[in-house]
C-alpha cells in the first residue's frame, strides 16, 4: 500500500516561518525524522519518496501557492497511482484554537482555500490533518493573520504541535485514519 502524505503552504523564503506554512513544517518534520530527502520536482511539487515502518510513502509540498494546490495534488495522486483514501492533506485551521489537532476522514474545505481546490481535483473523501492556528487577534484580517510568522513565545508549542503532527502521520500510515483520530486529536497546552 503507498500513501501520498502532503503538507500545504505557500513556496518561498518569505512566507517559510508563516502560520499558512505549518502544512509544509510537518512534512520537513516527517522527512527528517524518517531521512526522506526531498529533492525531487514533480507535478508542480517539491517530493520525496521513501519508506515510514515498512510502508512505501511519498511525500510533497505543493508550490503553486496554497489557493491552487489542488493543481499539484490532483497529478501528483494520480501519476503515482494513489487512491484519495490514502492521500493525507496536512495544513493549517483558522477555526482551531492554536495546538489543537483534529484528523478527520473527509469532508467540506471549511472556507480554507487549499482545500477547495484539492477538493476540486479528488472530491471530498480524502483524510486530512488540520493544526489549529486560531484566530487573529482583534480586528486583525484572516489573510494577514495566516501571513505572519509564528512569534518566539509560540515557538515551544509549535514544536510540540509538529512532533504530535509527526506522529499522527506515522498512525495513519500504520494503523488508518479512525485509530490515528482516536489517538491524536487533542489540544496541547
Amino acid at each position: 500500500m503507498r500513501f501520498l502524505i502532503v503538507g500545504l503552504g505557500n513556496p518561498g523564503r518569505k512566507y517559510q516561518e508563516n502560520r499558512h506554512n505549518i502544512g509544509f513544517m510537518a512534512i520537513d518534520r516527517l522527512a527528517a525524522k524518517h531521512a526522506i530527502p526531498l529533492n525531487t520536482m514533480r507535478n508542480l511539487a517539491i517530493v520525496g519518496r521513501g519508506r515510514i515502518h515498512d510502508r512505501d510513502v511519498t511525500l510533497a509540498k505543493p508550490q503553486t501557492f496554497m489557493n491552487l494546490s489542488g493543481n499539484s495534488v490532483g497529478p501528483l495522486a494520480a501519476f503515482y497511482k494513489i487512491p484519495p483514501a490514502q492521500v493525507l492533506v496536512v495544513y493549517d485551521e483558522l477555526d482551531l484554537p492554536f495546538g489543537t489537532i483534529r484528523l478527520r476522514e473527509q469532508g467540506s474545505a471549511g472556507g480554507h482555500n487549499g482545500m477547495k481546490s484539492i477538493i476540486q481535483h479528488l472530491g471530498m473523501e480524502f483524510p486530512r490533518l488540520r493544526l489549529g492556528i486560531g484566530r487573529p487577534p482583534g480586528n486583525m484580517d484572516a489573510a494577514a493573520w495566516v501571513l505572519r510568522d509564528f512569534d518566539a513565545a509560540e515557538r515551544p508549542l509549535l514544536a510540540q504541535i509538529l512532533d504530535e503532527a509527526v506522529l499522527a502521520i506515522e498512525t495513519f500510515i500504520t494503523d488508518g485514519i479512525q485509530m490515528a483520530m482516536s489517538r491524536h486529536n487533542k489540544h496541547i497546552q
